[in-house]
Parts: C-alpha cells; sequence; structure tokens
C-alpha cells in the first residue's frame, strides 16, 4: 500500500514537472498532475496483477484521456493541456533505449525484442487516446444547419 502512494506522489510531481516544461497554464497544473498520477496508479497495479505491460499501458492511457476530458470540459481549456503531460511518464523511453543499445552491440534478437514491445506500447497509447477523442467527437456533434 505504502509503495502504491509514493508511487502516487512521484507520477503526480513528475506529471506536474512536464507540464510546467510544455508551459501548462498555472491554473491546469494541478489538475494534469493528478490525471498521471492516476494513470501511472493504474498502470502500476494492472502491470503487477496481470504482467502483460501493454494491456496496463492501454488502460492507463484511457482513464488519463477520459479524465483529461473532463478536466477539459469542466475548465474550458484545450484537452492536450490534460493529457499530454499525463502520458509522458507511460512513453516506452526505456524501451527504445535498450532497442537501440541493442541495435549498437549487434544484439538483434533483443533490438527485436525491445523494440517490438516498445511499438506495441505506443500503439497502446495511440488506440486509447483514439478511442475517448472519437467518443468525444459523438458527444460534441451538432445538428446541422438548415438553409431555408
Amino acid at each position: 500500500m505504502v509503495t502504491y502512494i509514493q508511487n502516487f506522489i512521484f507520477a503526480y510531481v513528475a506529471t506536474i514537472g512536464f507540464a510546467i516544461l510544455f508551459n501548462t497554464p498555472k491554473s491546469a497544473l494541478l489538475k494534469a498532475g493528478f490525471g498521471g498520477a492516476v494513470g501511472w496508479l493504474l498502470y502500476s497495479f494492472i502491470n503487477f496483477k496481470s504482467d502483460n505491460i501493454v494491456l496496463a499501458t492501454f488502460i492507463a492511457s484511457f482513464f488519463i484521456a477520459l479524465i483529461g476530458e473532463i478536466f477539459a470540459i469542466t475548465n474550458k481549456k484545450p484537452i492536450t493541456v490534460f493529457i499530454i503531460p499525463g502520458i509522458v511518464p507511460l512513453v516506452p523511453g526505456f524501451g527504445i533505449y535498450f532497442t537501440m543499445l541493442s541495435i549498437l552491440e549487434k544484439n538483434y534478437t533483443k533490438a527485436a525484442q525491445y523494440g517490438s514491445e516498445a511499438l506495441l506500447i505506443s500503439i497502446s497509447i495511440a488506440g486509447a487516446l483514439t478511442i475517448v477523442l472519437t467518443l468525444n467527437s459523438y458527444r460534441k456533434k451538432k445538428q446541422p444547419i438548415k438553409i431555408k
């Protein structure tokens, strides 16, 4: 339990750091941090229970996008203000790094392993964001203007 609380706090601070780096408005910093921290907490829990990093990343990205959507509607700010900093902790930087390192070491089997995992994680992030943003586009659909 303590580990999850620590993960939440560290992810919260890290997400706020990325939000500052991306020039997020001051009024949205704490909410962006909350979205990233909840996403990381979900990611950690699901990855621990299922040992499936791609599924954990997909579900965490999905909830980060949902939280960002709610904050964007309530605060009247663009959704990117909330989801971009929240997604950054989930980006598979370690996988991409180890892919390049394995290529330099001419260990192509490990490079393929790390590279395919990083690619699947990236696709799961993109897929989750696409699903949430698509659902939102249906909500915003307005009636066509009738010309008399």
